[in-house]
């Protein structure tokens, strides 16, 4: 015979976990894209941006390695090499990566934005900021100070170096929940702009939000998307949101700036006994 004992949590919402490119910095997440593309590029097997984006939001070596196994690219590194993609090509390529995408992370770690005016209306709630990233801690320590010159400062910030692997596992939420002394993870809630922050934040038994033109699933500049033809971004839109939900995500909006009344639905959630 089996026993079950659940404990509805109904307390209030405690944290939020935030990406940080196409989230909360840097507007179409351009930095990570950007960089991949000339990497490529400089082995003379180009790829697409869509290939690119298509594994966002992994630590960036993981990235890398999820790109060469497409099979588009795989094609086309054994057209040029006669050979798959090694993980000595892996180790070389991510050893150049490194320093090319620390060189420009200050270019692009503007807050995007309404995400000054979504933290302040996060500290109003009383609620904790951690955050998660696919960038190694050498990223982060240039990307982090600069965005703090911006006005953006979470209370905590957790790369993939920091647990025993980076996304879609949990440990970096968990991690951000002790450190933030926060708890049950039913309190805790993960925003970001790609799928695997989404899956992140399934795997660790948190609410979901997904975000669908601020970043990385639409990966448009702020002026592009402004530009955009208002049926056109619809369109786009719809199709995004619909990816989100087939992903798992318990909500979508637009970018950070229209989650705190997400938030709130999910504080009135929790308070009826409904579990993420």
């Amino acid at each position: 015979m089996e026993f079950k004992s659940v404990r509805p949590y109904r307390g209030p919402l405690q944290a939020v976990i935030l990406d940080w490119a196409g989230t909360t910095v840097a507007y179409g997440s351009f930095a990570p894209t950007a960089v991949f593309l000339r990497l490529f590029a400089s082995r003379d097997v180009p790829v697409t941006p869509a290939q690119v984006r298509t594994s966002m939001g992994l630590m960036k070596k993981d990235h890398l390695r999820a790109i060469t196994q497409l099979p588009e690219v795989d094609q086309a590194w054994q057209a040029k090499y006669d050979r798959p993609c090694s993980e000595v090509d892996i180790e070389a390529m991510f050893a150049e990566f490194v320093p090319m995408q620390m060189a420009c992370l200050t270019e692009y770690a503007e807050p995007i934005p309404g995400t000054l005016e979504a933290v302040a209306a996060f500290r109003r709630m009383g609620l904790k900021i951690g955050s998660t990233t696919g960038y190694t801690r050498a990223m982060m320590e240039v990307l982090v100070p600069e965005a703090a010159r911006g006005g953006y400062a979470p209370d905590t910030w957790v790369c993939p170096e920091d647990v025993p692997a980076g996304r879609p596992h949990p440990w970096m939420i968990y991690l951000n929940s002790i450190r933030l002394q926060t708890y049950p993870l039913e309190g805790l809630v993960k925003i970001g702009d790609t799928f695997v922050d989404i899956e992140e934040g399934l795997n660790a038994g948190t609410w979901t939000i997904g975000l669908a033109i601020s970043g990385n699933a639409l990966g448009m500049t702020h002026e592009a998307v402004r530009a955009l033809p208002k049926a056109e971004l619809q369109r786009k839109r719809e199709a995004i949101v619909a990816e989100y939900f087939r992903a798992g995500a318990h909500f979508v909006a637009d970018g950070i700036w229209e989650t705190p009344s997400i938030l709130e639905e999910i504080q009135r959630r929790l308070a009826s006994g409904e579990r993420p």
